[in-house]
């Protein structure tokens, strides 16, 4: 964390007292105790925040945005704190906004299928509030339980049900925005959630910025119809390799299920150790398979599907005869990454993507990684869209062991690339990816995406050292900017 001059010192303490005037005692914190636990998110990277703001409204986020700006001080969006890439960690210290106290769903409006929210709001929360008007909310990601909203627009969360449906870009009608200078803005649909507005897309750009564009402070979001019928299968392989090249026969069948997911061994060992909700513990691979939508076409669908598996190598496939046996089997999935506390003191989960068809080919990359460096790397991820998720375990606390899992990460996302994938589907790049994107993208393509957050944040408060490469350097990106005398030098110079 950067260090404060006197100046910036006396500025910043300011801040903190006006803030304490408008908010409250219990809505500014900054004793060292209280600001350990926004001093990191999921992932392995911290850095202490000087001060944590909690408002309730937007306009309290504008308060305290254009009183941090006004003294110099970075200011760095936080959710619920489930990220995985030290997206919400403040590197220079500054001022944490958590949005944890907005937590009001505002609007559910069943006729035209849409609600507003504050960003705090639980994902898992809204669809519970929307069920009982035969509506939910789409995007799943693992985290729903805990993970905000607000975040998920951050990272443009997935989730397993996002396979048919979308991700987080495709459900938001519209964002209220605070943007760097304390100005609340609406983009996209507007507050009313009508029809589109005409201009730029700047919603869709916001979507999925990590907060270095704006704060969001109020999201519209598309609601779906509870389906008429759900049918949930379990296919079980022999291997990995069997599994994934089941997944592409599905898919070049015609058939797009709302949901897709593969466990290795691994998975399932620790998932029926932790949950006992059925998952065979020999199994070389699973598919967890959900259709939903018409009665007919699900139980054509399912039979069909039924049909694919066996034909390619499916030992067994299993229907889920109730509810319960659906919520069991989901329960198992959706706690996965928390159940591989069975297998050792840590794990570090990475998120890149690859075609489907590559599926084999990329967990062959991942066995041969985790050989190289000594490592055990179990597999949970949404093989319908090629989203991986390896989990790598370890013990943080052995010496050398946090060093080796990032050396093996990066490795992975290098072998991902390699075969025609990216570097993230849904976490983000944050702090612990940022030198991963120039893998994927050229010195004036990011050039050209750093210009794009300068005209948002031309004094690089928001959020800073987070997505762009480190070794970014002006005399890298003044050629494609073409600088003219007296322009103002971007924002990482």
């Amino acid at each position: 964390m950067a260090r404060m001059g006197d100046m910036a010192l006396s500025e910043w303490g300011a801040c903190a007292r006006s803030l304490t005037r408008a908010l409250g005692a219990d809505g500014v914190l900054s004793a060292p105790a209280d600001l350990v636990s926004y001093a990191y998110d999921a992932g392995f990277l911290e850095g202490r925040p000087d001060l944590v703001v909690l408002p309730e409204t937007a306009e309290q986020v504008a308060l305290a945005v254009r009183l941090a700006v006004a003294a110099g001080m970075p200011v760095v969006a936080r959710g619920s704190g489930t990220g995985l890439c030290g997206g919400a960690v403040p590197t220079r210290g500054g001022m944490v906004i958590s949005t944890a106290r907005m937590n009001r769903i505002l609007q559910i409006d069943r006729r035209n299928l849409r609600a507003t929210v504050q960003p705090g709001v639980m994902n898992l929360d809204l669809s519970r509030a929307a069920r009982p008007y035969g509506l939910a909310y789409a995007p799943d990601p693992a985290s729903q339980r805990i993970s905000t909203l607000g975040g998920n627009v951050a990272t443009n969360a997935g989730g397993p049900h996002c396979l048919a449906s979308g991700v987080t870009v495709n459900h938001v009608l519209a964002l209220r925005v605070c943007l760097p200078d304390g100005t609340l803005v609406w983009l996209g649909a507007g507050e009313a959630g009508g029809v589109d507005a005409p201009g730029y897309d700047l919603m869709g750009v916001v979507v999925g910025s990590e907060g270095t564009l704006a704060i969001v402070t109020e999201i519209v979001v598309r609601l779906v119809r509870l389906p008429e019928a759900v049918r949930t299968l379990l296919a079980v392989y022999p291997d990995v390799a069997t599994g994934s090249a089941a997944v592409s026969a599905i898919i070049g069948a015609g058939i797009v299920p709302s949901a897709l997911e593969m466990m290795d061994r691994l998975i399932c060992q620790a998932v029926e150790r932790h949950f006992h909700v059925g998952y065979p513990e020999d199994a070389g691979s699973v598919l967890l398979i959900e259709l939903d939508g018409a009665r007919e076409a699900v139980e054509d669908q399912g039979a069909r599907i039924e049909a694919i598996c066996g034909q390619e190598g499916a030992r067994e496939v299993r229907l889920a005869r109730s509810e319960a046996e659906r919520a069991a089997l989901w329960a198992g999935r959706k706690g996965a990454a928390g159940a591989l506390g069975q297998l050792a003191p840590s794990y570090y989960l990475q998120d890149a993507v690859v075609t489907r068809s590559r599926l084999p080919r990329v967990m062959e990359r991942i066995a041969a990684i985790g050989h190289d460096f000594g490592l055990t790397i179990p597999n949970v991820f949404h093989a319908g869209d090629g989203n991986l998720h390896p989990a790598m375990l370890f013990d943080r606390h052995a010496p050398g062991q946090i060093e080796r899992v990032i050396a093996a990460g990066t490795e992975l996302l290098r072998a991902c690339v390699e075969l025609g994938g990216t570097v993230s589907g849904e976490h983000g790049i944050g702090l612990e990816k940022r030198d991963a994107l120039s893998l994927v993208f050229s010195t004036q393509d990011l050039a050209a995406m750093a210009r794009l957050r300068g005209c948002f944040d031309p004094h690089a408060l928001f959020n800073p050292d987070k997505i762009f490469p480190a070794s970014m350097s002006c005399a890298e990106v003044r050629p494609a900017r073409a600088l003219s005398s007296g322009a103002a030098a971007p924002w990482f110079c």
